[in-house]
């Protein structure tokens, strides 16, 4: 399983891969997991689920950012689905990276552009921002930048990763943000992460009770694993815990039907929506988060009503022409 996770990971921090992918277009199975690359297509995607009783989290999607312009225009970007979901009345909220907005260059060009995002989500009904972790070598960066805003801004939050060590430090240090809990999707370093899947698992679990018995705010459980929902809302019961308190998460694509059940359960339930051109390094690291999301993927788009519209031999030759694509380029090079 290491092997499966390094390869996919590998795939990810490729630019010359990302780039490629770029300009082929969203091959199959990826299609399944982006919301399209258009404003339109976007709120076409909110609506839907908002109709379902699920609310969303937008991800404009984007990696490599090398410079000040292309940190302006992620901003832009990021600003303009803002307005989006305001303007069409949507239930969303965004998540955005740092490094996005320059933070591998330049952090305190990332915190204006952050900031200057704040300031636009106060005008639009208090619109929760939240940052999504990445690396680990980012986390400084990125509780630094937390730290410089969360006095200034109630609508601000961050992801706490259960594989890593310090995760208990950082659950301990923002009980009155808003934090989304996952198990993590890089791969790090014995040193500063758990390995495994039982023990990633069985700290997950244990962090997620922790923050749900002590926190102040809301806090998302974002995951597909349904044994792990499931003694999640047993606690959840046995202890009392306000609907208010928490909202299960889960990622656009995946696991649909287990989403719907639990919107209608009457929990809380959010989406994450990713949106953009730039899908390749998301879609390798969904694939090396959980290898499984493989078999997820494949039963949603083998279900009767994606088949009619797209057609199984035309989807079979658009992944196997793709793939060629991409194979042949690389070697190529």
């Amino acid at each position: 399983m290491p092997i499966v996770k390094n390869f996919f990971i590998g795939l990810s921090n490729n630019p010359f891969l990302n780039k490629t992918a770029k300009e082929i277009g969203p091959m199959f199975g990826a299609k399944k997991v982006v919301a399209g690359n258009t404003i339109t297509d976007l709120v076409d995607t909110i609506e839907r689920l908002n109709n379902k009783g699920i609310t969303v989290t937008v991800d404009c999607l984007g990696e490599f950012v090398l410079n000040e312009g292309e940190a302006i225009q992620a901003k832009d970007q990021i600003l303009e689905v803002m307005y989006a979901i305001y303007n069409h009345s949507l239930d969303g909220h965004m998540s955005i990276k740092l490094s996005q907005l320059g933070s591998e260059f330049d952090i305190d060009l990332a915190y204006r552009n952050l900031r200057e995002i704040l300031l636009k989500a106060n005008e639009f009904g208090n619109m929760h921002i939240n940052i999504d972790t990445e690396k680990y070598d980012s986390l400084f960066d990125i509780t630094q930048v937390l730290d410089r805003l969360k006095g200034e801004f109630k609508n601000v939050g961050t992801v706490i990763q259960a594989y890593l060590y310090k995760a208990d430090a950082l659950i301990d240090k923002y009980p009155e943000l808003r934090l989304r809990m996952v198990k993590g999707a890089y791969k790090e370093n014995e040193n500063i992460a758990y390995q495994t899947k039982e023990d990633i698992d069985e700290n997950y679990i244990r962090l997620i009770k922790k923050r749900l018995l002590n926190a102040n705010n809301v806090t998302s459980i974002a995951t597909h694993d349904d044994k792990i929902i499931t003694h999640i809302k047993q606690f959840i019961k046995d202890n009392n815990i306000e609907k208010d308190k928490y909202e299960f998460q889960m990622l656009y694509g995946f696991r649909s039907d287990l989403a719907g059940l639990l919107a209608r359960e009457g929990n809380h339930f959010c989406i994450y929506v990713p949106y953009g051109d730039d899908w390749f390094s998301y879609f390798m690291r969904r694939l090396a988060e959980r290898p499984q999301n493989l078999n997820l993927m494949f039963l949603e788009l083998m279900k009767p009503e994606i088949l009619k519209k797209t057609g199984f031999v035309a989807s079979l030759l658009t992944a196997i022409g793709v793939s060629s694509a991409l194979i042949y380029k690389v070697l190529k090079k």
